[in-house]
């Protein structure tokens, strides 16, 4: 129920962003290759060189290295929620760049999975039917609906758009607190054996390499900086289990998720100039 409840949530988030989005928003990452280019460079190719570098540098427990490998190639950010805060993130981007990492991601994953198999010698794979049906449940689907019912009713946007948003607020801390109490005890016995540090400059290294790659426009930096830190969460856990099932990886997984909003709140905090908010896609 928990997770039905995350899910929903992430599923109205995402229908929410739809209901206001346009083509002109999709055109504005298309117009633009060089940042385009940059942006698929950052999330899909350093991303998980850096993550094979912190494993073997810090020798992390196996559990705790084949959970960051696999967030490392699961790039589609899973919607990051709209942010007070003190920077200005480009909006159109955002969710342009949102659409292609989910897109892009079914092929990817599985291709990013065999190439570590190969660096690691021995099995690691991403089944594309599972990848998918994340991809197009939690990212895809609600915001081609949410662009549908603008398109088809825009009368009714407004007042949708109000019962979404509703149900997102209730449903996503509800079932993140829930979560959490239950499974803080895997949080804790996962920050052992050099995971904390690893965790911490795995999401800092994201965020100052997307963050450089978005430059010289300071609302991309915000936006490239939070995706390239950001991973999703369902995407990897279902890799990692489903290669490894003796292991146990949801503790690792969820500490990641804590030093994400931890640490990507500080980032946030220093972007935002006095009396300027954000909304990252």
């Amino acid at each position: 129920m928990v997770i039905l409840a995350l899910q929903v949530s992430i599923f109205c988030i995402v229908f929410g962003f739809g209901l206001r989005t346009t083509l002109d928003d999709f055109r504005y990452l298309s117009q633009r290759p060089a940042l385009l280019f940059l942006s698929l460079l950052a999330v899909l190719v350093i991303m998980p060189i850096v993550a094979v570098l912190l494993a073997r540098t810090f020798g992390l427990h196996p559990a705790a290295e084949i959970a960051l490998i696999a967030l490392a190639i699961s790039p589609v950010p899973p919607l990051l929620p709209k942010r007070e805060s003190k920077a200005v993130g480009h909006h159109p981007y955002g969710l342009a760049l949102m659409a292609v990492l989910a897109a892009v991601g079914i092929v990817t994953i599985p291709l990013s999975a065999d190439i570590l198999a190969r660096v690691y010698g021995r099995p690691f794979t991403a089944a594309p039917a599972v990848v998918a049906r994340i991809v197009l449940l939690m990212a895809l689907v609600p915001l081609a609906a949410g662009m549908v019912v603008q398109a088809l009713l825009p009368a009714a946007v407004e007042r949708v758009e109000r019962i979404v948003n509703l149900v997102a607020k209730i449903l996503l801390p509800l079932g993140a607190l829930v979560l959490l109490a239950g499974t803080w005890r895997m949080i804790l016995e996962a920050m052992g054996g050099g995971t904390v540090i690893v965790m911490v400059m795995f999401v800092v290294i994201g965020l100052a390499v997307g963050d450089l790659f978005g430059r010289p426009v300071r609302e991309h930096s915000v936006v490239l900086g939070l995706s390239t830190a950001c991973r999703h969460p369902a995407i990897a856990l279902s890799i990692a289990a489903a290669n490894f099932p003796n292991e146990h990886f949801a503790g690792t997984i969820l500490f990641y998720l804590i030093v994400n909003v931890i640490v990507g709140g500080l980032y946030l905090k220093l972007w935002q100039p006095a009396g300027e908010s954000i909304v990252v896609a």
